[in-house]
């Protein structure tokens, strides 16, 4: 991945933990309960989200977090969320989005608006839940968002713009992978977009963390979270959220370079090349904002 102009060289030294009011999508469990749970540690005003009422109760409860229910196979939840999350932070404004919410899903029913399952709530959904808190990362100049994205973009075909969300009869890994490729290429335009207006991105790879992920599908990577191999190839939550942990209490500029992707706490050239193409990350935002009814941001 070419780095961009602004970039920085990362350090690992130590920052100094400023409090901050962070979002962090799918914390009911998995990374984003356990990311919950460290920077709840570290005095953060936390608001998470999850699509279990009863999980997401359950984490608020140990963490002190506020939480919200949203599904993101529906894009009128996240609409209502995004609004709620506004009112939560109040004037300060949100510090840093944390766009952890996915999955990989074997159902090929469309969403009630009409979108493939897995590309709506790993892409469709967090790109319009960032629009509509655009306001709210604005307002200190400094907000940051994270999104959790996969090396699974690297195995993404050729990203067809005109199909882009539409029920198909594809493998399941194969549209996962065109949604992750899709979170990278949604932080390189965040990245050429806000940057200069002081919001700051990055996509991350957490790992192949041992968790349910994938269970819900008919693919391979179902087989091999399922494996009984599959703890001597992952890692657990705790150690993912190390990563995301770092990254929302990162300083652009200092701790990570905005516009990068990263595997764990390395930014790497290892990606997709369409995550290269400027030109493409432009396309998809407008065909994104688009589909879910949004105007084209400047």
């Amino acid at each position: 991945m070419t780095v961009p102009p602004t970039a920085a060289t990362e350090s690992a030294a130590p920052v100094p933990t400023v409090p901050r009011t962070v979002v962090i999508t799918g914390a009911s469990d998995g990374i984003g309960a356990a990311a919950a749970h460290r920077l709840a540690e570290q005095g953060h005003h936390l608001l998470i989200v999850g699509r279990s009422p009863d999980k997401t109760a359950a984490v608020a409860r140990t963490t002190g977090a506020q939480p919200f229910v949203a599904d993101f196979a529906r894009l009128d939840d996240v609409r209502r969320l995004a609004g709620e999350l506004s009112d939560a932070a109040g004037p300060a404004g949100i510090d840093v989005l944390a766009n952890n919410a996915g999955g990989i899903f074997g159902d090929r029913t469309p969403t009630a608006d009409g979108f493939e399952i897995t590309l709506q709530v790993n892409h469709l959904a967090p790109f319009l839940l960032t629009n509509l808190l655009l306001p709210s990362l604005e307002t200190n100049g400094g907000a940051s968002v994270v999104t959790t994205s996969s090396r699974a973009n690297r195995m993404a075909g050729r990203i067809d713009l005109a199909e882009l969300g539409r029920p198909r009869r594809a493998p399941a890994l194969a549209v996962y992978a065109e949604a992750k490729l899709a979170n990278v290429l949604m932080t390189r335009s965040l990245h050429q977009r806000f940057h200069a207006r002081g919001l700051s991105s990055v996509a991350f790879h957490p790992g192949m963390v041992r968790s349910n992920f994938a269970l819900g599908s008919s693919s391979l990577m179902r087989m091999l979270y399922a494996s009984p191999l599959a703890p001597l190839v992952t890692i657990t939550s705790e150690e993912s959220a190390e990563v995301l942990s770092w990254l929302v209490t990162g300083t652009p500029g200092r701790t990570w370079t905005s516009g990068r992707y990263y595997e764990l706490r390395r930014p790497t050239g290892r990606v997709n090349p369409q995550a290269d193409d400027l030109a493409l990350a432009d396309a998809l935002w407008r065909r994104s904002a688009e589909l879910v009814g949004l105007p084209d941001s400047p």
